[in-house]
């Protein structure tokens, strides 16, 4: 029954969708230009620096502040030992999901990984701290954000199955695979919804930060 609650509360917040609420703000449906994708690298395209950087600190925030507030209200209590993470990860999970699929905008929203950057940030500094450096390492010697955000995606996965078996999570053995499952799911979301990204990099066609395509 948490698993539900989290992944329905999640989804409520992910409907938050801060792209096409900015663009709206402004007299344009951001939708309908660049990628037409509402996340963050549509935005800063499209609308410039500084709404892209409002539309990542917003579906980023989305997340963090969910799963922060469960964790301090779960926290300490002693029916929750060994499974705390688990449930913030449904938690986070339901906020991607929201982003990704939201049912007032015909289930077409973004592409999740300012969404997922925020659960990063609420689960461990270890893992923020690899995933930061990696995504502005691959996207300053790439420029291409999407290759960032593929890596990132891989590396959530990674560091979380490495993470949680080290003991760091705290989980129960009898949550460590599900966990890593959901954790499977969500990189393997965040893959997929670049799928077109993934096509164009092959055919050298995808769009590079600060240049034209190339």
């Amino acid at each position: 029954m948490e698993r539900i609650l989290c992944l329905a509360i999640g989804y409520l917040c992910g409907l938050l969708q801060t792209g096409f609420i900015y663009g709206e703000l402004h007299g344009m449906d951001i939708r309908k230009y660049g990628s037409g994708n509402s996340g963050t690298t549509n935005a800063l395209r499209v609308m410039g620096k500084k709404a892209g950087l409002i539309v990542f600190i917003g579906d980023a925030f989305k997340a963090l502040i969910p799963c922060t507030v469960l964790r301090f209200v779960l926290g300490g209590n002693p029916a929750y030992d060994g499974q705390l993470y688990l449930l913030m990860l449904y938690l986070g999970f339901g906020v991607i999901l929201g982003h990704n699929f939201p049912f007032y905008m015909q289930f077409k929203g973004g592409k999740g990984i300012a969404a997922t950057a925020g659960v990063i940030a609420s689960l461990d500094w270890r893992l923020t701290l690899i995933c930061a450096v990696l995504f502005l390492a691959s996207v300053i010697l790439t420029r291409y954000v999407s290759v960032g955000s593929i890596l990132v995606a891989i590396a959530f996965f990674a560091v979380n199955v490495f993470l949680s078996w080290k003991g760091y999570y705290g989980l129960d053995p009898a949550h460590m695979k599900e966990f890593w499952v959901l954790c499977a799911l969500v990189s393997a979301m965040a893959v997929w919804r670049h799928r077109a990204n993934i096509r164009r990099l092959m055919e050298g066609t995808e769009n590079k930060l600060w240049g034209k395509k190339e």
